[in-house]
């Protein structure tokens, strides 16, 4: 009788294709816009490119801006107050596109006005805010999620595949970077915005450990200050029960590859850079041969569409949220960006 087989699967021939369905066919929802800045600016255009999302309104403010960003999106409604935004009867879905610190009290707003709710990343500052606005979720019966754009990219369910799959073995290994340079005066530079890289910059990398590896059980982590009075960059290990190690680093002093690799026992992941956004996936086997690549076009944040096709889709099935992003594995998240701060000294200004 033949003895079973154990251990991962055999390596692959090729990689999976992914399964994100056509952002075209998801149903078209009315969305309201909170803020009108740099990631609303792309989010909006992308939107409208590629889906059948309608933006309905938008919030700031400053009447002014909103007026203005309304007009150069095509869209019909404006507000000088986030109030009057929430409160829209055209309004189905709220995108909350604020500055970090304003995003509690943001979501909370929306949610309150019984919208549901999509929140940019960071969903909130700490996992103490992101645990009020989930339950406040819950409670309301509506849809809400952070909207780390990484994980609902095609690129991602093909890792997400290759994790599932088992094809890596025992994973004891995650790397992860992310680093650009800002000029004086960019916002991340501002204490009183919580600035630093972490929230902007380190999500993606932290995000990723916890996904692969889960909720921390220990965390090792080393600061350094920038001039401005921010924290300039961060490097941590992040240890999981049975002592398998992410080591993450992010800094806003300089770019670096930000690139990112899952190890296993039997096979490697790795992730060119930048990772966190569309591109390539390579499956190297254990001790070398031939890699298998899958390849889609490097768009950027044209990408930025498929979280919103994501979320019209769950919305219009009842969802309160997405499995892709479940607002317990951003809580993950911010535990472990939380304990970062703590171990390396970083205090948000009040």
């Amino acid at each position: 009788m033949p003895t079973p087989r154990t251990g991962p699967p055999a390596f692959p021939t090729a990689l999976p294709a992914p399964r994100t369905p056509d952002p075209m066919a998801a149903p078209a929802l009315r969305w309201g816009v909170l803020g009108t800045g740099w990631i609303a600016e792309r989010f909006v255009r992308s939107v409208q490119r590629h889906t059948r999302q309608r933006f309905t309104a938008v919030g700031s403010r400053d009447a002014a801006r909103a007026g203005e960003f309304a007009g150069r999106h095509g869209i019909p409604a404006s507000y000088g107050s986030y109030e009057e935004l929430v409160a829209a009867t055209d309004v189905d879905v709220v995108y909350v596109a604020t500055e970090h610190t304003a995003h509690l009290d943001c979501a909370r707003l929306a949610l309150e006005a019984g919208r549901h709710t999509l929140v940019e990343k960071p969903l909130a500052l700490d996992a103490t805010e992101a645990t009020e606005l989930a339950e406040l979720a819950a409670a309301r019966g509506l849809f809400c999620a952070e909207a780390l754009w990484t994980f609902f990219l095609p690129r991602f369910d093909v890792v997400r595949q290759i994790l599932d799959s088992g094809v890596l073995g025992d994973v004891h290994s995650v790397l992860a970077d992310h680093g650009e340079h800002f000029a004086p005066g960019h916002r991340i530079l501002r204490a009183d915005l919580a600035g630093g890289p972490l929230l902007d910059l380190g999500t993606y990398p932290v995000s990723l450990a916890t996904w692969v590896l889960g909720e921390p059980a220990e965390i090792l982590a080393a600061g350094q200050p920038h001039p401005a009075g921010v924290n300039g960059q961060l490097s941590a290990v992040l240890r999981d029960g049975d002592g398998n190690q992410a080591v993450v680093h992010t800094t806003l002093f300089s770019d670096t590859p930000t690139t990112a690799t899952i190890a296993g026992s039997h096979a490697t992941l790795t992730l060119p850079g930048p990772f966190y956004q569309p591109g390539d996936v390579h499956l190297t086997p254990a001790g070398g041969g031939p890699a298998l690549t899958y390849s889609e076009p490097r768009t950027a944040h044209e990408a930025l569409h498929f979280e919103a096709a994501e979320v019209a889709r769950r919305v219009a099935e009842g969802h309160r949220e997405s499995p892709l992003r479940p607002l317990e594995a951003s809580i993950v998240t911010l535990r472990a960006m939380d304990g970062i701060r703590r171990t390396c000294g970083i205090e948000f200004a009040p």
